[in-house]
């Protein structure tokens, strides 16, 4: 699958911001000896970072929520592990996988990709963002989430 603009200027960008990062490297080397980074927007996981990244390079905050829980090993009396139990985190079912602040407002950012569809808790999560003032955006593509920021 071919790359978006977005995410080819997103590259960019994020290349620029390293050669800022390190004047002296940047003085004694060429432009091409900078290693490009790669982004991919076809995986949750890469539209995630895709979004992280700008909304960083744009001045805001922005972090990945889990609510996975915790693992935790089982192991027998000769001390080998064998099980893992995961304990329940005590994080808000249905949060955003995204927690950001943009010109000192709160976004909430769900990423869904390809067939993934939104649950009740997570409408629910929506409401409650929306109810309180903040925003809340679901995020399908990076050129889709761009073209919302720059909207806003």
């Amino acid at each position: 699958m071919k790359k978006s603009a977005a995410v080819k200027q997103l590259e960019l960008d994020l290349l620029d911001e390293s050669i800022r990062q390190h004047p002296a490297m940047a003085e004694a080397f060429p432009r091409s000896y900078f290693v490009k980074p790669k982004r991919d927007d076809t995986t949750a996981n890469g539209l995630t970072r895709c979004i992280i990244d700008f909304i960083r390079l744009h001045g805001g905050q922005a972090e990945r929520i889990s609510i996975t829980g915790r693992a935790h090993e089982v192991r027998n009396s000769a001390g080998r592990i064998v099980d893992v139990k995961w304990t329940q985190s005590h994080m808000t079912i249905g949060t955003a996988d995204i927690s950001a602040t943009i010109g000192g407002r709160s976004v909430k950012i769900e990423v869904k990709v390809g067939r993934d569809r939104q649950s009740e808790a997570q409408r629910e999560y929506q409401r409650q963002v929306e109810a309180a003032g903040g925003l809340y955006f679901i995020a399908r593509t990076f050129k889709g989430f761009v073209q919302w920021y720059n909207e806003l």
